[in-house]
C-alpha cells in the first residue's frame, strides 16, 4: 500500500480496508508508511491497528511521527500503546521527547514501569546499561524442565526473547538454556542440568559498543548485562545492537569528515544547523594551514629563481594527503573491529613504513620520468622524485600514529581521519620540499 492509496482510503473513510490492508504488512513497512502522513491522517490511520501491532509499529517510527502521535491521541490510546512496549524502547522515546511530552508519557505509566524505565535513565548515554532491557525469563536451576517451560509460557509474553533463558540463583548469573535445549530434554530433567556456561556478559557501565561487539563475535541473540556483584539485571539484544553499531557508525563517518554528528537525518537537519556542524572543524582546518603558508612564504626566494618549483606543490600535498588518510583510515577501522590496539604501534609503523617505501618508489620514478621528458631537467626530476618520496612515508606515519594515540588518550580516532591528518601533512610536504629543493637546486 502507497502514501496515496491510504490517504485516498481515509478521505472516503474505508476504514474496513485500510484495515485489511494493514494487516498483512510488516510493522517496519507500516511505521515507513504513516512517517509520510501529516495532519489528522496519522493517527486515523494508526488507530486502525490492533493494539500489539500499534505498539510494534509505533517503536519503528521516527521521532517526529512518535511526537505527532503522542500529542493527538489520547490518554487511554498512550496508555495502551506504551503497556505494549519494552522498557527498553520506552526509556529510548522518553530520551528523545521534549518536556511536556515526557510528562505525558510518564503520567500514563504504572509504578514499576515507571520505576523499570527510572533505572535505565541513571546509566551514561554509552554505557550498555543504557540499551538493555530488564524484562528477560530467568530460570532456577531447581525447576524441572515441565516447570520452566510453564514459567516461560506464563511470563514469555512480556519478554523480548525466549529463545535464550537465564539460570540465576538469587539474581546471580550462573548460566543460560537455550528454548532449544528445554524442548529437546526430558520433562522431569533438572533445568541445571543442561544449563550452559556463559560465552559473554558485559557490566552495566562499559561502553555499549563493546556490548554490540560481543554479540557479533560470539554469535549471540542477546547478552546478559550484570552488575559489580554479578547479579544480572539486564539483556542487550542483537536489534539494539545493530542501531548501536549504525548510530557508532554515521558518527565516526561524521567525525572524518571534520562534522559534527548530528542527531536527525540529512532532511530533517535544517540547514543553519548543518551551517554550524561544519564551521568549527573548517575553522580550525583553514587557521592550522596558515602554517603551510608561512612556509612558502619563508622560501619566497626559491621561487624566483625557480618559478617551476611552485607548479609542483598541488601534486605533493594532494599525494601526501591521500596517502595519510590511506593509512588512517585502515588503522581507524582496525581500532574499530579490536584487530588493531595501541600495544601495535611498533609493528603497524614497520608495515605501513615498508608499504610506503613500495608506493613512494613507484611515484617517484613515475613522476621523475614525467617531469624529465616534460622540462629536460634531471636535477629538477631528482628533487621533485625525493620530496615525493619523503611526503608518503611521512604522510604513511601521520596517518597511522595519530589514531592510536587518539585511542591511547581515549579519544575517538575518526577525529584523526582525512581533513586532519591533510593539513598536517600539507605543512610538512612543504617543508621538505623545499628543504631538498634548496640542497640540491643553484637557489
Amino acid at each position: 500500500m502507497t502514501k496515496t492509496m491510504l490517504c485516498a482510503l481515509l478521505a472516503q473513510k474505508d476504514f474496513h480496508q485500510i484495515r485489511r490492508l494493514l494487516v498483512g504488512m510488516n510493522p517496519v513497512d507500516i511505521a515507513r508508511l504513516l512517517g509520510e502522513l501529516s495532519g489528522s491522517d496519522l493517527p486515523a490511520a494508526f488507530r486502525l491497528l490492533e493494539k500489539e501491532k500499534a505498539a510494534e509499529v509505533f517503536s519503528y517510527m521516527d521521532v517526529q511521527g512518535q511526537e505527532s502521535l503522542l500529542v493527538l491521541l489520547s490518554d487511554v490510546e498512550i496508555r495502551n500503546v506504551l503497556d505494549e512496549m519494552f522498557s527498553d524502547d520506552t526509556a529510548d522515546l522518553i530520551e528523545d521527547m521534549p518536556a511536556n511530552v515526557v510528562q505525558r508519557i510518564l503520567s500514563n505509566l504504572d509504578e514499576v514501569s515507571r520505576r523499570q524505565i527510572n533505572e535505565l535513565l541513571r546509566y551514561p548515554h554509552d554505557s550498555a546499561g543504557s540499551v538493555m532491557t530488564v524484562e528477560y525469563v530467568s530460570l532456577n536451576p531447581d525447576m524441572t524442565v515441565r516447570e520452566a517451560l510453564a514459567h516461560i509460557r506464563r511470563v514469555g509474553e512480556e519478554c523480548e526473547t525466549v529463545y535464550t533463558c537465564y539460570v540465576t540463583r538469587q539474581k546471580k548469573l550462573i548460566g543460560t538454556v537455550s528454548a532449544k535445549s528445554l524442548l529437546l530434554a526430558l520433562p522431569e530433567d533438572l533445568v541445571s542440568s543442561i544449563t550452559e556456561p556463559v560465552a559473554a556478559q558485559i557490566e552495566t557501565h562499559a561502553d555499549r559498543e563493546e556490548a554490540a561487539r560481543l554479540l557479533q563475535r560470539y554469535g549471540l541473540e542477546a547478552l546478559p548485562v550484570v552488575d559489580k556483584e554479578n547479579c544480572l539485571v539486564g539483556i542487550v539484544t542483537f536489534d539494539d545492537a545493530l542501531e548501536v553499531l549504525s548510530s557508532e557508525t554515521e558518527e565516526d563517518i561524521a567525525k572524518m569528515a571534520a562534522i559534527q554528528p548530528a542527531k536527525e537525518s540529512y532532511f530533517k537537519t535544517s540547514v543553519w544547523m548543518h551551517a554550524a556542524h561544519r564551521t568549527g572543524w573548517l575553522l580550525v582546518l583553514m587557521l592550522s594551514a596558515t602554517f603551510t603558508g608561512l612556509i612558502i612564504s619563508h622560501y619566497e626566494a626559491a621561487f624566483s629563481a625557480v618559478p617551476l618549483l611552485v607548479s609542483f606543490i598541488p601534486m605533493l600535498m594532494d599525494t601526501g594527503g591521500n596517502c595519510g588518510s590511506q593509512s588512517a583510515t585502515l588503522v581507524i577501522r582496525g581500532l574499530a573491529v579490536e584487530e588493531i590496539r595501541f600495544s601495535d604501534l611498533f609493528r603497524v609503523v614497520w608495515k605501513e613504513f615498508r608499504i610506503a617505501l613500495i608506493i613512494s618508489a613507484i611515484l617517484s620514478v613515475v613522476n621523475g620520468l614525467r617531469i624529465f621528458l616534460m622540462y629536460r631537467d634531471p636535477l629538477l626530476a631528482l628533487v621533485v622524485g625525493l620530496s615525493l618520496a619523503a611526503t608518503v612515508i611521512l604522510a604513511k606515519f601521520v596517518g597511522c600514529v595519530l589514531p592510536l594515540l587518539a585511542k591511547r588518550i581515549k579519544l575517538d580516532p575518526a577525529i584523526m581521519a582525512s581533513p586532519l591528518i591533510t593539513t598536517i601533512v600539507d605543512a610538512c610536504s612543504v617543508l621538505l620540499y623545499f628543504r631538498i629543493a634548496t640542497a640540491f637546486l643553484p637557489l
